[in-house]
């Protein structure tokens, strides 16, 4: 069957599993108007308070995941990574080439996916928890038969709760060491940094305020396009205080202590996908 673009305009949306990163790719759709809620779809689940969630801003329940599959022309497979080859499987007779199929599952590869799909128009997306807010670090790799069109649309689906970006999947390992732990570490020096202000006389409502709001506002310091490291020397006087914290830091490995975070979960995720 020849592959037909899926229409930007008036293509329907569906996701197999109504977790809360589904949740938030269809609220960030619906927000950032690029498509209504009716026209996503989703269907029942375990908990149904997930599917009131869906609901409460617009979007269609339905009683199965293959009505889901049969309404939408792009279908997000959004459940459990041990979950996934059994769900594929059994959609596989209406996973049909007209229809373009993702995937968020962590750790499950493009050609284990295509092969339990019967079908190669794939594309894996690795996304990560601050899609809740709309600011998500995504990555996405295309699968054989996925087309430049295709691309254009998950690019749009995921540029609406945060930022995207195109790699190989030989880099999804590193990619969820670094972008889908990475907010875990961030969380910790934030506690850390309240904890030291509590230390320095802070008190502690102020000290995590403080901190979050630095870490925030450090990150989008970013956007001036400047190394980190001369955006650290532009706040590092001589003999100040900014260089004596540094240099504790240094004292305890800080740069070193995160490399290897990122190292060891990528390492880990690696095991993971080969089990």
């Amino acid at each position: 069957m020849e592959v037909m673009p899926i229409p930007a305009e008036t293509y329907t949306l569906g996701f197999i599993g109504a977790g809360k990163m589904a949740e938030s790719i269809a609220r960030g759709a619906v927000k950032s108007n690029v498509l209504p809620a009716s026209r996503i779809f989703t269907s029942v689940h375990s908990n149904p308070q997930r599917g009131v969630a869906f609901e409460e801003f617009g979007v269609k329940v339905l009683s199965s995941n293959a009505d889901v599959v049969r309404q939408s022309d792009v279908v997000v497979f959004s459940v459990k990574p041990q979950l996934v080859k059994d769900v594929v499987s059994k959609l596989m007779p209406l996973l049909t080439k007209n229809k373009l199929l993702v995937s968020i599952a962590a750790g499950v590869k493009l050609k284990d996916l295509q092969e339990w799909a019967g079908n190669d128009r794939f594309i894996r997306v690795m996304p990560n928890t601050p899609a809740a807010v709309q600011a998500a670090a995504s990555v996405m790799s295309l699968g054989g038969a996925a087309t430049k069109e295709d691309e254009i649309v998950i690019e749009n689906l995921f540029g609406a709760i945060g930022k995207i970006w195109k790699a190989d999947e030989k880099y999804f390992d590193g990619i969820t060491g670094l972008s889908g732990s990475g907010p875990a570490y961030v969380y910790l020096a934030i506690e850390a940094l309240a904890d030291g202000g509590v230390a320095a006389g802070l008190p502690r409502d102020l000290s995590l305020k403080l901190a979050s709001q630095t870490v925030l506002g450090a990150a989008s310091m970013m956007s001036l396009n400047k190394h980190p490291g001369q955006l650290k020397d532009d706040v590092t006087s001589p003999g100040g205080t900014t260089i004596t914290g540094i240099h504790e830091l240094e004292k305890g490995a800080f740069r070193g202590t995160l490399m290897n975070a990122v190292v060891a979960a990528a390492n880990r995720s690696r095991e993971l996908s080969l089990t």
